[in-house]
């Protein structure tokens, strides 16, 4: 999510008037189980494991985690696969969002918070890479292991225009090995800009002035894969609010342990 601005307060009970993302039921109607359930018991895992080994710390960036709650889920989906009697106690996230109200109820919920840390942080501003990068460094690793991006992409976009896309997937995978993607559809943006235009609200910036539209998950795949870095290895279907969940590998030679 993105930076909200003073002047235009966010306002609980009324969804339009969240135009950064930044719903405070947001996962009371996207349940966290919605995406989990998606992704197959132990894959993810093994694909970590097959880089570091099992004995290393598996870290883990959650960008844009509102609540917590699909962060916790992720967690645990982890930690321990659906299936699997083992248990991987060295997984830790960090989880963060750029409305410190939403971190402050996350933090309150946090049922491990050894292993889930949640910070307010503006992934779009540069300075929050001093946490990131600090949040690594008491691991030896200078990238995460993962990075999960579940529906934010669209208010990137809708805020920071079209390079603000490309300069945020392009900060992820230079911090994260592993990315996970949902991206919002064309009609969720229709959609958000319409509910601020019913509320009388100022539109978004640059709606009106986006190039890159339509099908977003091929939008966002050619971004990522376009240059060679990062390859597209898994989609895992949709979602019952159909968005589609992808899995991103980078091809640069992986961050070992210092």
């Amino acid at each position: 999510m993105v930076m909200m601005a003073e002047s235009e307060p966010a306002h609980p009970l009324d969804p339009g008037a969240a135009p950064y993302g930044n719903f405070p039921n947001y996962y009371s109607f996207h349940p966290p189980e919605g995406r989990v359930k998606l992704l197959p018991p132990g894959l993810l895992l093994e694909l970590l494991q097959r880089q570091d080994g099992v004995d290393q710390p598996l870290l883990a960036l959650d960008v844009g985690c509102n609540t917590g709650e699909l962060s916790v889920g992720l967690y645990k989906y982890l930690v321990q696969p659906l299936g699997s009697s083992h248990v991987r106690d060295n997984v830790h996230f960090l989880c963060c969002d750029i409305d410190s109200d939403l971190i402050t109820r996350a933090q309150s919920s946090n049922p491990c918070p050894d292993s889930i840390t949640f910070s307010s942080l503006d992934i779009m501003d540069a300075s929050s890479l001093d946490a990131l990068h600090n949040f690594l460094d008491r691991f030896g690793r200078s990238t995460f292991h993962i990075g999960f991006c579940m529906s934010i992409t669209m208010w990137i976009h809708l805020n920071h225009g079209d390079h603000g896309l490309v300069e945020f997937l392009s900060r992820l995978t230079t911090l994260c090995d592993y990315l996970l993607v949902e991206p919002q559809p064309w009609k969720c943006y229709r959609s958000a800009a319409r509910r601020l235009r019913k509320l009388g609200r100022q539109d978004f910036d640059h709606f009106h002035t986006l190039s890159i539209r339509g099908d977003m998950t091929e939008e966002i795949t050619k971004i990522l894969t376009r240059d060679g870095s990062t390859e597209l290895i898994h989609c895992f279907g949709n979602t019952s609010w159909d968005r589609s969940l992808l899995l991103f590998k980078s091809i640069r030679p992986l961050n070992l342990p210092s």
